[in-house]
């Protein structure tokens, strides 16, 4: 068989097959390290993968890293926006749950009992309870009931260089405290709240293509795990750098989610320039979050109802959470960056005076690409703090992009219409 011919469907070839390029990370797609499925069947993973757009590529007979691979053919299939060739990761697909089988019934009956308390508190804390002074303690504490309504009662916390039972002991310095920043993965609504309940920070938003970050709420940030990937800041969106946030909040911990994106909790996206923007002297704790089931994940957006069934149908969850060794920002940007990121700053101010002078996607697409930019030191934090998070949650880095996230989206939402 040639290695571009044609393998045809089980009707004996009156429907043309897909190539054989195209089949091979098909197979590979359907492999599982961790024993979690990462699609519900093989035809999603089919529909998905055909869906994606394709693209002429070179021969190349190396596995490289971080998104190229063996290509054994062209036209060939774009497959880094669904699994990245490099570590045979693919970061982006939802994980299904284990079938319930004769336990159906108490699932139901559960997700029942639950979705009203869990409602009525939700919507009563983030509409009347958190705009009344009711202190720090109370906020946290209705957090808490939060995350005990739908189970999550069970949380494993680990910190580098602390044993277990000691940490009592030897905590200081090695807990977030205001004003640092948390560097934390991203892979579901729960992040934010869980988050929140123990730091009560303040959370942000990154972009690949700029050092700054747009100040969210609590409720900005649990949707936001559930909103499309974006990889310019909205029109008309505050822009602060994070060195200007602490100052301006110097009793509150600062959350950053660098990868830009959820992700399921597989792998660990490219990280935004926004770390770099913080004082020298300001600790950075890489925080990785792993949750057991892991199918209240969303890696794909607008998926609420899958999200609520998930974690209400299930009589508990157990949340690992993994604190790393303190990393500073000892690098020094370019006085050219930073007179990019200043002309930024100033264009968008600019832009939110006065929407009708230009188009702000326009202008963020020319300035943020520049202000994008890293050096070697500057790219040595970021490695650091990536290498941090992939370790925590015993993953590897992927090579994918919040560009390549948003092409496998529109590919998903095709196979789904």
């Amino acid at each position: 068989m040639e290695v571009g011919g044609r393998v045809p469907y089980a009707d004996f070839g009156l429907v043309p097959g897909p190539t054989l390029l195209e089949k091979l990370p098909l197979d590979v797609l359907r492999d599982d390290r961790e024993g979690v499925r990462v699609c519900e069947d093989t035809e999603d993973e089919n529909e998905v993968f055909r869906a994606a757009p394709m693209r002429d590529v070179a021969f190349t007979a190396d596995l490289a890293v971080g998104g190229a691979g063996i290509v054994l053919g062209s036209p060939a299939l774009s497959a880094s926006v669904l699994r990245c060739l490099g570590s045979g990761i693919a970061p982006f697909f939802p994980v299904s749950s284990e079938p319930a089988g004769l336990y159906l019934p108490v699932c139901i009956f559960l997700f029942l009992f639950k979705l009203p308390f869990f409602i009525t508190v939700s919507v009563t804390y983030f509409l009347f309870l958190q705009w009344f002074p009711l202190g720090s303690l109370v906020k946290k504490a209705i957090l808490w009931m939060i995350l005990g309504i739908p189970g999550i009662w069970w949380i494993v916390l680990q910190i580098d260089g602390v044993k277990k039972g000691s940490l009592a002991k030897k905590h200081e310095g090695r807990v977030p405290q205001p004003p640092d920043v948390i560097a934390s993965s991203f892979t579901s609504p729960i992040d934010s709240l869980y988050l929140a309940a123990i730091f009560d920070p303040i959370f942000t938003v990154s972009y690949p293509h700029t050092r700054q970050v747009q100040h969210i709420s609590l409720l900005g940030a649990i949707f936001r795990a559930l909103s499309k990937p974006q990889e310019y800041p909205p029109k008309g969106a505050k822009m602060i750098d994070l060195r200007t946030l602490i100052a301006e909040h110097p009793k509150r911990c600062i959350v950053v989610f660098p990868e830009c994106t959820t992700t399921n909790g597989r792998g660990i996206l490219p990280f935004s320039p926004s770390l770099l923007t913080a004082p020298p002297g300001t600790k950075i704790f890489p925080v990785s979050l792993r949750y057991s089931p892991p199918d209240i994940t969303t890696p794909v957006p607008g998926a609420y109802w899958s999200f609520l069934w998930n974690l209400l149908s299930q009589p508990t969850h157990c949340i690992r959470v993994r604190i790393a060794e303190v990393v500073y920002n000892t690098s020094t940007p370019d006085a050219a960056v930073e007179m990019k990121d200043k002309y930024l700053t100033n264009v968008l101010d600019q832009l939110a005076e006065d929407s009708a002078m230009m188009s702000s996607t326009d202008t963020l697409t020319s300035l943020s690409d520049q202000s994008g930019e890293v050096n070697t030191e500057e790219k040595r934090i970021l490695d650091k703090v990536g290498e941090a998070l992939a370790r925590l949650g015993r993953v590897k880095r992927v090579g994918l992009s919040v560009k390549d996230k948003m092409t496998f989206v529109d590919a998903w939402s095709k196979r789904r219409r």
